[in-house]
């Protein structure tokens, strides 16, 4: 997967990112730290803290590449993030309505089960 996004960077396609899964046993750095290792960027690799396990990152690529970070603690909301379509244009992403809009939208059956585990 990071190889794939690693390829898009390189070949000038921006890409959101967002990746709710805390660091675990074999992936300590994150995702985004993946990607800074497949990129040759090693500084993407600095100043994640560790009490904001979860990474949403928006990657313009310009020649170079520029990442916008957000860190998030587990059940804090999702920020709107950027997409880039052109390296000097973007639309913001509702991420939290758009979840929210999505899980309204779940049978009443999953939604109660994904409550329950709460």
């Amino acid at each position: 997967m990071t190889s794939k996004i690693a390829a898009l960077l390189e070949s000038g396609i921006h890409v959101l990112l967002v990746d709710l899964f805390p660091p675990g046993l074999h992936d300590r750095r994150r995702m985004h730290g993946a990607i800074g290792t497949w990129t040759a960027d090693h500084g993407l690799l600095e100043g994640l803290p560790s009490d904001a396990p979860l990474t949403l990152a928006s990657y313009r690529a310009n020649g170079f590449i520029d990442a916008y970070i957000e860190t998030l603690a587990v059940s804090q909301p999702l920020p709107d993030m950027p997409l880039f379509f052109h390296a000097d244009r973007f639309i913001n992403v509702p991420l939290a309505a758009t979840y929210d809009a999505a899980f309204r939208g779940m049978p009443a059956f999953w939604r109660r089960a994904l409550e329950a585990e709460k």
